[in-house]
């Protein structure tokens, strides 16, 4: 089984879909990983970061993947 280039853009789809769908209150507040991550040294750690991506992604990523989640959709019914 060969993955083309169709699966590999709809496993990204796919992951870019779990991230925007994680809710803060529900699920990343609770193991830690709320917007207020503050590191005692000033510095911006990496599970800063990661929090500062999930928010940006289900910010700037909300529009856009509703038409890439349509347009796959339609590719998966209409070609298989």
């Amino acid at each position: 089984m060969a993955i083309g280039i169709f699966g590999l853009l709809e496993v990204m789809l796919l992951f870019v879909n779990a991230i925007a769908i994680l809710n803060e209150d529900r699920f990343l507040a609770r193991i830690g990983w709320g917007r207020q991550v503050v590191d005692p040294y000033g510095q911006e750690s990496v599970k800063a970061r990661l929090v500062h991506l999930i928010s940006a992604v289900r910010t700037l990523m909300r529009i856009p993947l509703i038409g890439l989640n349509v347009v796959a959709i339609l590719y998966l019914v209409i070609l298989g």
